[in-house]
């Protein structure tokens, strides 16, 4: 298996802030941290701080993606999963939590929120064309398959 070593910069914006972190050796993912106390009323949607912005390495996005632990016992996600942190953003960085429960959740000061995952980019070159190749899927989509 093919690994690299990349160095991601990380810069506190809020000394209460935890830095990101893997869990586990081999992690895809890094655990990002609220720096605030909030409450998520049922069906509603809040921004969440973290205290840090990041700067990327070239030809690298950060991705935030929910926490499946969240997910599965309170029904917390992250609503435009994944979202994208694109290599020149220098903001910081939120994470927008929505409750899909039927209480209000409370977050709270340093808990783990939402993974962050580091991948490459492609530089793809645009090339307008009159027709497309053929495919065996051709135009399916949305159930095209089937369920069974």
């Amino acid at each position: 298996m093919m690994t690299y070593d990349i160095n991601l910069r990380v810069m506190r914006i809020d000394e209460s802030a935890k830095l990101p972190e893997f869990a586990h050796e081999g992690d895809a993912g890094m655990d990002l941290f609220s720096i605030e106390d909030k409450s998520i009323p049922p069906g509603e949607t809040v921004l969440i701080r973290t205290g840090i912005k990041i700067e990327l390495p070239p030809y690298t996005e950060a991705q935030i993606r929910p926490r499946s632990g969240l997910a599965l016992k309170n029904s917390i996600t992250v609503l435009n999963t994944p979202g994208t942190i694109d290599q020149g953003y220098r903001g910081e960085i939120g994470v927008i939590l929505i409750n899909h429960g039927k209480h209000t959740f409370k977050v709270e000061k340093h808990m783990k929120i939402a993974q962050m995952v580091v991948k490459p980019i492609l530089k793809v070159n645009l090339t307008e064309v009159k027709d497309l190749s053929k495919s065996d899927r051709s135009e399916g989509g949305f159930g095209s398959t089937g369920l069974k």
